[in-house]
């Protein structure tokens, strides 16, 4: 078996996403199964990756290895598994290595595919954007944004899932770009979107008429538009929207980030705020329509601190508990990001068995957001589980959907103001229906969302 000595965790070898790939045999003494011959269980997996990930702890424990997408995996699973690979005391996993090979053709050198030094050093100069600041002017673009466009949602039955796209993307071109909303933001959105369904696509190789190479064109676009922006607002100078701040950003050294750099952080950062946080409040909406006592304890609650108006001011972010925990519990039973991948640079010890150097790891929130022993009653939506008390007597990561430790998502702050002045718009214009006994089916990847689009009706108040 080829390894990775210890010492071995320069940026030189952190390229190398195929070296050191351990042998079957290597692998050989943690159970599982590699299915189909060339395929593996790569289509099981891509229909219904939850039932197949319950299936596999049934048969095998929380450590088993799984074949597909032309490679082996071994699976970490539970709330010790997330702490192990995502606080990462050790150093012991890539993160860079376990997203590049979904998605360097994509979005390389994004946070998510850099690994220790050079991540902490660009996710530094980065936080600027979401620093006090143009974190309060993001909230005013929001308010302007979203109480814009909900305010035509009244009246008949619609499909959420793409009116909330489009506005995410459309609120992502005024607060991230700094664009006017129009055909050059509807490019960008495009490219944008392909992308994302790209990430996933079985044919890996940008053949013509394939969704990877859709994605690619995508990428193509964008860097060649994104390289053009940066130019022309470090000449200028820039204004409070987050590519400004990146355009501008300067490391420790006082250097600025590389054209390059801040072209494929913007890609990047584009794709993990707006999909996620579409998924998010998609699930949120879904949830709170099933359970409408929660949307009056959610009305109440931001009636209190808006007066009504739906007007959500920044200073009052914090002061919206309910709304957040009902957030955190909409996260925990459909999160954004269902599994995280990462591979072992040295060999290492978990569940009973020795993992080598090499191996490609993945622990899975999802699974984990329903274990009975930290969700009791894990299908009900229950958004007291976040109270304080509830939160201190729970394992710390029982709940990732954020990712944790030196990877903990940069923007999951703007998520909580978006999500909470999507709420204050919507909760004070409407109540949330869907037909009794309605239960949409969700695709699970690559980013989870209603099959049908989640048939809803907003119900005006007045």
């Amino acid at each position: 078996m080829a390894t990775l000595a210890a010492d071995q965790t320069t940026e030189t070898t952190l390229t190398h996403w195929t070296e050191g790939n351990p042998e079957p045999a290597d692998l050989a003494h943690i159970p599982g199964e590699g299915g189909y011959p060339v395929v593996g269980n790569t289509f099981k997996m891509l229909a219904d990756p939850h039932i197949f990930t319950k299936d596999m702890v049934e048969k095998y424990g929380t450590v088993y290895r799984n074949k597909a997408f032309g490679g082996w995996v071994v699976a970490l699973v539970g709330a010790d598994a997330n702490e192990l690979v995502l606080f990462d005391r050790q150093k012991l996993f890539s993160s860079e290595q376990g997203w590049g090979p979904i998605l360097d053709q994509l979005f390389p050198r994004g946070l998510m595919l850099m690994d220790f030094d050079h991540h902490r050093a660009d996710r530094k100069a980065l936080s600027i954007a979401f620093k006090p600041g143009p974190m309060r002017h993001y909230a005013g673009s929001l308010n302007r944004g979203i109480a814009d466009a909900v305010k035509d949602w009244g009246g008949d039955q619609m499909l959420f899932y793409p009116a909330i796209k489009k506005l995410t993307l459309d609120l992502a071109a005024d607060s991230f770009i700094g664009i006017e909303w129009g055909p050059e933001a509807d490019k960008i959105n495009e490219a944008f979107v392909y992308m994302v369904q790209a990430s996933v696509a079985p044919i890996r190789h940008p053949l013509p008429f394939t969704l990877m190479r859709k994605g690619v064109k995508g990428r193509e676009f964008l860097v060649d538009y994104f390289t053009k922006e940066t130019h022309r607002r470090r000449k200028e100078g820039g204004g409070q929207d987050m590519f400004s701040q990146f355009a501008t950003a300067e490391r420790e050294d006082g250097s600025l980030l590389p054209v390059d750099e801040v072209v494929d952080h913007m890609n990047f950062l584009m794709m993990a705020a707006h999909d996620t946080i579409t998924s998010s409040a998609t699930s949120l909406i879904y949830l709170l329509a099933k359970n409408p006592e929660w949307q009056e304890k959610l009305r109440a609650e931001i009636t209190a601190i808006t007066g009504g108006s739906g007007d959500l001011g920044y200073d009052d972010l914090g002061k919206l508990e309910l709304t957040e925990m009902a957030f955190k519990e909409a996260l925990r039973m459909i999160p954004p990001v269902p599994s995280t991948p990462r591979r072992a640079l040295r060999d290492f010890e978990f569940g009973g068995y020795t993992i080598p150097a090499g191996t490609h790891v993945g622990i899975n929130a999802q699974y984990v957001h329903h274990m009975e022993e930290h969700w009791p009653e894990p299908e009900k939506f229950d958004p007291m589980r976040f109270t304080p008390d509830q939160v201190k007597a729970r394992h710390k990561y029982a709940w990732v959907p954020f990712g944790g430790g030196a990877h903990m998502c940069l923007g999951l702050h703007f998520a909580y103001m978006q999500v909470k002045v999507l709420m204050a718009q919507i909760l004070t214009r409407y109540q949330i229906e869907i037909e009794e006994g309605y239960d949409p089916a969700w695709k699970a990847w690559p980013i989870p969302q209603p099959k049908d689009g989640l048939k809803v009706t907003f119900r005006s108040l007045s």
